[in-house]
């Protein structure tokens, strides 16, 4: 039986071969080839983030809990109403983006221009908001005490309210000092950076305040906080109270489970770093179309391909959207 071969070139084949294979160039199949390894990067990440998030299910914190604060209004409860805002900006840059490689198909030089600027602001305004964002997941509202197994004790009145530690901690005369690496176990066993009180401190405070409630990071059958008695509350931060945390770092969260803040911050960032890889990348391409560039190669591929890594990092986060804050 003699076999059928496909030949290059041949009138009506799917696969044509040559230089541009299903009339794809060679640097959008290796944009193609980045987006699915980065892809695949990324699915890692977001499925070691549940596979944690599943193992600790009942200490894990309440994203709506975490994510309250939007710029300039300090202290007025806004569960997730910035993070949804960033989430709507990245999107509309991606229209943006879209119409730009439209005008580059009709060789329109000003609306490719236009429409890359503002896609520019678009991943301006979300990494600037992303920088603003971790500032204040750092930096911590309320600050908690952690207990000598690692867990995380906060505070509440009797009306079930956040109360943070600055609010009732008593102020100790003496001296104190930052910590630093030549003190050996020292520094190692306390946090580098020096809080606002220390443990002393809040014991005190906590016990001239007797509208004051302890709030463990377990979650009880409802899935909320488990709130300890008046008592239990005395007992636990007395007896098990080991160092006042303030926000969030890689080994401390003042959250809940430091695993939260690790995956934050490098999930996040990770994505984070890919944004502004894509608004220096837009840039450039934003001054190549001003100058004339590709109008004197008749092609606008590079505003194409750009746009293709445009569309996967607004694509990623819309993920990371879903599975870290949402669920």
């Amino acid at each position: 039986m003699e076999a059928t071969v496909a030949k290059t070139g041949t009138e009506g084949k799917t696969w044509g071969g040559g230089t541009r294979p299903f009339s794809a160039s060679y640097g959008k199949m290796m944009m193609w080839f980045f987006i699915l390894s980065d892809a695949l990067t990324f699915s890692g990440f977001i499925a070691s983030y549940g596979f944690s998030r599943f193992k600790f299910i009942d200490a894990w914190p309440i994203a709506d809990e975490v994510f309250t604060h939007v710029p300039f209004l300090h202290g007025v409860p806004a569960p997730m109403y910035y993070v949804a805002f960033m989430t709507l900006v990245l999107i509309f840059s991606s229209v943006t983006m879209v119409l730009a490689v439209d005008a580059g198909h009709k060789m329109q030089q000003s609306k490719v221009a236009w429409y890359m600027f503002f896609t520019i602001i678009g991943g301006g305004i979300f990494v600037g908001s992303q920088a603003w964002e971790w500032a204040t997941f750092i930096k911590g509202d309320y600050g908690a005490v952690e207990t000598n197994g690692g867990r995380i004790l906060q505070f509440l009145d009797t009306n079930g309210d956040r109360v943070a530690i600055a609010d009732f901690a008593v102020d100790i005369p003496g001296d104190r000092v930052t910590h630093e690496r030549k003190n050996g176990v020292w520094h190692y066993e306390e946090p580098v950076t020096l809080t606002t009180y220390n443990l002393a401190e809040v014991q005190q405070g906590f016990l001239a305040n007797e509208n004051l409630l302890i709030r463990t990071q377990y979650l009880d059958e409802n899935g909320h906080p488990t709130v300890l008695s008046r008592e239990a509350s005395i007992e636990k931060l007395m007896n098990d109270g080991k160092m006042v945390v303030e926000g969030a770092n890689l080994r401390h969260n003042e959250y809940g489970h430091p695993l939260f803040a690790d995956f934050f911050f490098f999930i996040t960032g990770f994505h984070g770093f890919h944004v502004f890889s894509g608004v220096v990348i837009n840039i450039i391409i934003f001054f190549n179309v001003i100058i004339g560039t590709y109008e004197r190669r008749k092609s606008y591929e590079m505003v194409e391909k750009v746009g293709l890594y445009w569309h996967f990092v607004d694509l990623v986060w819309v993920f990371v959207f879903t599975f870290f804050y949402l669920v």
